[in-house]
């Protein structure tokens, strides 16, 4: 089964979506391995984002992420990143169709509610980065009512 990290940035968590974003990954059938609230330090949003550093948004991109607690999770299930970023929606919330956490919830790019990894090499450095210790091992009485 594949992995992925998902991310709900401030103003998701400052909105009170934290249940409804969790409700939509659990819904489609993917399991929870991993979960935490934590507010983001400055050195360690930079590592985050570090493939973007060059980019002129890097320094507001960061300030957002610290300016109040996340919620940082591991979602499990097949083709889950690829899945997981329809669920999400298009970057640019303009963009993304209704029924999408993106398109239901957001209005502008710098607001966007939820960080979801853009590949399955992506989703390894950023489980790596965020959970150090891996995910929790375990198995839903649903996988078999789930997948075949």
């Amino acid at each position: 089964m594949e992995q992925t990290f998902i991310m709900i940035k401030p103003d998701g968590v400052q909105r009170g979506l934290v249940g409804e974003i969790i409700s939509r990954f659990e819904k489609k059938g993917f399991s929870l391995k991993g979960l935490k609230m934590v507010t983001v330090e400055r050195a360690f949003a930079e590592r985050h984002y570090q493939d973007l550093s060059a980019k002129p948004f890097f320094n507001g991109l960061v300030d957002y992420i610290i300016s109040g607690p996340v919620v940082a999770m591991i979602w499990e299930g097949k083709n889950v990143v690829t899945t997981g970023r329809k669920i999400i929606g298009a970057t640019n919330p303009a963009d993304s169709a209704p029924g999408t956490i993106r398109g239901d919830f957001a209005i502008e790019i710098g607001r966007n509610v939820i960080h979801g990894s853009d590949s399955a090499e992506s989703a390894r450095k950023e489980i790596a980065l965020w959970f150090p210790d891996g995910p929790v091992c375990w198995e839903s009485s649903l996988h078999p009512w789930i997948y075949e």
